[in-house]
């Protein structure tokens, strides 16, 4: 950061975290103290990225992954209209495969995560750490309490402009589609952002997300890329349609006022049938491909609340894109005034409206392969939080230290 090439930490601003729950750097005791160390931590590291690329003792492939985060930077602002700021043009080189962990929690009989409520970031549904154990710490005492947790690895947040964002080696690791979609992701979070609606602000980051990567893979002419992103992107889709629609049917079991022990058997049938019903689906993709690993680990509550906050508006912000005839400025301001709108009117405006349990239209194995047919983008994985393996990391990434 700057003077000149470097920014001091400015005390005096506050931090409004999206992708990761960081807002807490006003509220009082240990969160406090952890967040605030952290964000200073990368504040303090930050170097320009033009002195990192020349820099001679620079690995070449750091060199040119930072050379194409660049040229993507530049893409963004004057093909997307996202912020022309100090964000990404700066690089923080971390000894660790994530940035953060985000901590999701819902009571054993209930599909609503529990939220978090800090000033400025509003309520969010997840808690952030810069430390692993911290994180799988707190996880373990919201466990012991009778909540289903989850721990979901955040490779890159936003602070929404309120300090200069930068490139983290643990970004480097992604491939040319998701490192680009990373930066459009993060970058539209300055230009909205509601307090205490993270299915809003998920939901619109992302649709800027995947339009912004269509036309940067079509400026570049790589159209076998962006045929790839889609059928990913559909995939996922797929797959989060299965989640959503189990997370529908079991809040039907938990209003249904059936004992404690029944409620639990029937929640683990439930579990049951999605990864039955994922099978089913799998089969029916021709090159066996799928992203397995979004059932991998345990399912419960936490874990498809996590899903539904990045995935559940995301229809209805992509009709808003085409009822804008593309235009993004024009779209971002059509957002913009939704989102100045009370909670239950933004909601009816901007995001798709939930089926009822057992529409045949949304539910299922059917509905799910459908969906392949009707959606775009890229491969979201990891920064979902489903993907619970790291990246590979970029060689040398590591060598480059911040002064």
């Amino acid at each position: 950061m700057l003077p000149e090439a470097r920014r001091s930490f400015d005390a005096t601003r506050r931090v409004a975290l999206a992708g990761l729950a960081l807002a807490g750097l006003v509220t009082p005791g240990c969160y406090l103290m952890h967040v605030s160390a952290g964000q200073l931590e990368l504040n303090g590291a930050q170097e320009p990225i033009a002195e990192v690329i020349a820099r001679p003792e620079t690995p070449a492939a750091v060199r040119e992954r930072l050379e194409y985060v660049s040229r993507a930077r530049r893409f963004a602002t004057e093909a997307l209209a996202l912020p022309d700021n100090g964000s990404f043009t700066g690089y923080v080189a971390l000894h660790r495969p994530y940035v953060a962990w985000n901590v999701f929690a819902a009571p054993e009989f209930a599909v609503e995560p529990r939220s978090w409520c800090f000033p400025v970031a509003g309520c969010v549904s997840y808690r952030g750490y810069f430390d692993e154990g911290t994180a799988r710490d707190y996880a373990g005492r919201l466990q012991r309490d009778g909540y289903d947790v989850y721990v979901a690895p955040v490779a890159a947040y936003s602070t929404l402009g309120h300090f200069d964002d930068p490139v983290l080696s643990t970004m480097l690791g992604y491939g040319d589609v998701e490192l680009a979609a990373l930066i459009f992701h993060e970058l539209a979070h300055q230009v909205v952002y509601v307090g205490g609606d993270s299915a809003f602000n998920e939901a619109f980051a992302t649709t800027v997300e995947l339009e912004g990567v269509r036309r940067w893979l079509e400026s570049l002419g790589r159209p076998a890329e962006l045929a790839a992103f889609r059928q990913a992107r559909a995939r996922v889709n797929s797959v989060v349609a299965l989640m959503s629609a189990t997370r529908l049917r079991l809040e039907q079991v938990y209003a249904s006022g059936m004992p404690p022990d029944r409620m639990r058997a029937a929640k683990a049938q439930e579990f049951d049938r999605l990864r039955a019903d994922y099978a089913a689906l799998r089969s029916g993709w021709p090159d066996g491909a799928g992203p397995d690993r979004m059932l991998a680990a345990e399912l419960n509550n936490a874990r498809l609340a996590a899903v539904s906050t990045y995935e559940e508006c995301v229809p209805g912000f992509t009709r808003l894109l085409a009822a804008s005839a593309g235009d993004l400025p024009g779209f971002y301001q059509a957002v913009k005034r939704i989102s100045r709108e009370p909670a239950q009117a933004r909601t009816a405006l901007a995001c798709q409206p939930r089926s009822a349990p057992g529409a045949p239209a949304k539910q299922g194995v059917a509905a799910a392969a459908a969906l392949e047919a009707e959606v775009t983008g890229d491969d979201r994985l990891h920064r979902m939080g489903l993907d619970a393996e790291p990246r590979e990391a970029v060689d040398g990434a590591d060598a480059v230290h911040a002064e």
